[in-house]
């Protein structure tokens, strides 16, 4: 495996946010997102009046979020040299790193499931909807773990593979994702699914995230090629 491979894989994290928001653009679900107050009919509307469009989006934001998937992947590679013998955090970022991607994917697809049957009854759409929504947001979990997983990682290790503040920076993002269990309770306001503390929030962080993971990530690289007395970077 050669540096420019790796570098490929850890551009996924940027690539994901960029082919991600494309799609949801197209659909219409940005820059101001549907929420849990729209009526029967306005949800079947958004899915019905035009689904080729609907469709496509949701398809190409689906195939986004699982770019990221390599970085994630090239993430506990690094893990990996930072733990050593015993690689419970790198393992545990990988296995929910894949609980995240399906998470995100099969939300993309149910949207676009919804808009597959322009003849369903509008109440079979408006629950597809509500899985959609609810799905994406709430199972947090697995993205605060991963971050927390990382952070822990970034933090415990000596060398300097990665540095500091992206340990830090994981933290923070994994606190952000805190509000994302509130839209069942909520269907106005900042914790609504569409809120500023749920959607926007998250949104914003995780996608911060994504690019900060593939900026330290390809710094991280050039130490597997490094001549051996060089592969320590100063730490940041």
């Amino acid at each position: 495996m050669n540096l420019r491979l790796l570098n490929i894989c850890a551009l996924g994290g940027p690539a994901a946010v960029v082919v991600t928001l494309a799609g949801w653009l197209i659909v219409g679900m940005l820059p101001v997102p549907n929420g849990p107050t729209l009526s029967t009919a306005e949800v079947g509307a958004f899915f019905t009046d035009e689904p080729n469009r609907v469709m496509a989006g949701f398809v190409i934001s689906s195939i986004g979020v699982v770019l990221a998937a390599p970085m994630f992947a090239l993430i506990s590679v690094h893990m990996l040299r930072i733990e050593g013998r015993i690689p419970v955090l790198a393992f545990t970022q990988l296995i929910v790193a894949a609980v995240t991607v399906f998470l995100n994917m099969f939300s993309q697809m149910l949207f676009a499931m919804a808009a597959f049957r322009t003849g369903r009854n509008v109440d079979d759409i408006v629950l597809l909807n509500d899985i959609a929504w609810l799905l994406l947001f709430t199972a947090v979990t697995p993205f605060i773990i991963q971050n927390v997983a990382i952070g822990i990682a970034v933090l415990r290790d000596e060398s300097g593979i990665f540095p500091r503040w992206f340990g830090f920076l994981n933290f923070w993002v994994a606190a952000s994702f805190l509000p994302d269990v509130l839209p069942y309770f909520f269907k106005t306001g900042p914790f609504a699914w569409n809120g500023v503390l749920v959607f926007w929030l998250a949104l914003t962080t995780y996608c911060l995230f994504l690019v900060a993971a593939s900026v330290v990530t390809v710094r991280a690289n050039k130490t597997l090629f490094a001549p051996q007395d060089e592969r320590v970077p100063v730490t940041a």
